[in-house]
């Protein structure tokens, strides 16, 4: 897939992960919808891209409301005409002893980094089909939605639903011509850990005894470059992998599961 005219929506795409997606598609001659809930700081990333000499407009998105991701898609056909990738890329991340996880954390959580694919899925893709112009689907999911780690468990919950929602939605979507890839990353420099100051009053912040040392505890593997890793999504898109992994130090662990998967094997009837 190549990517000039093409339009591109991407949710979180205010900074991070997002925003250097959008101007590595933007390089290559896309489109742009970006979508963020934070309106100041989308504001800015647009104006930053239209100063660039990019075509770009942005349309603040609540991805765990379903009518604001509806409203989201009408902005970008009323605009484009047609929309060829959809990026749901918009994540949040709490911290701490599972157990320890309360309601509104659990809630909080789904609601963003499952809820607002799932969102995505309902108000893009059947719009997406009757245009028969293929495309691509991704969706950012995480290394813990393949390995889950300690204090993370809303977190590794949502990304591995994730991973597993887009390995269904590429064999749905693959008689349509639309090709879709979740993404794995490892660490990114990017503000997934100051997600809170996106939760919403009446989701109370989290409780978890923990919350501050889980959140600052040194994890497994590099720091990538936001911009690196948009390289990597663009490739992909373009080569069609379902799987784009980002750090190499991820297979270790990634193998070791699966390893244990294929001894489990050994008891089975």
């Amino acid at each position: 897939m190549e990517f000039k005219d093409k339009v591109a929506v991407i949710t979180g795409g205010a900074s991070g992960i997002g925003l250097a997606t959008a101007r590595a598609l933007a390089r290559s001659g896309a489109r742009l919808v970006l979508a963020d809930i934070e309106k100041a700081a989308l504001d800015q990333a647009v104006a930053a891209l239209q100063r660039d000499g990019f075509e770009a407009i942005g349309v603040r998105t609540d991805v765990g409301d379903r009518g604001s991701v509806a409203a989201l898609a009408d902005a970008a056909w009323e605009r484009f005409g047609a929309v060829h990738i959809l990026f749901n890329n918009a994540g949040v991340a709490v911290f701490g002893p599972t157990q320890e996880m309360s309601h509104a954390d659990w809630e909080w959580t789904l609601r963003v980094n499952l809820w607002g694919p799932i969102h995505g899925i309902e108000c893009f893709a059947p719009r997406m089909i009757a245009g028969k112009q293929g495309g691509h689907i991704l969706f950012t999911a995480s290394f813990a939605g393949l390995v889950s780690n300690r204090a993370l468990g809303p977190y590794s919950v949502s990304k591995a639903a994730v991973v597993s929602l887009a390995e269904c939605l590429a064999k749905d979507l693959k008689p349509h011509g639309i090709g879709v890839s979740v993404l794995c990353p490892m660490r990114v420099a990017t503000h997934i850990n100051d997600s809170e100051r996106n939760r919403p009053a009446d989701m109370a912040a989290s409780t978890a005894t923990a919350y501050e040392e889980a959140k600052n505890t040194p994890q497994e593997g590099r720091i990538l470059d936001a911009e690196a890793v948009a390289d990597l999504v663009a490739a992909g898109i373009r080569r069609n992998e379902l799987y784009i992994i980002t750090h190499k130090e991820s297979g270790v662990f990634i193998e070791r599961r699966f390893e244990r998967l294929k001894a489990a094997m050994a008891g089975a009837i």
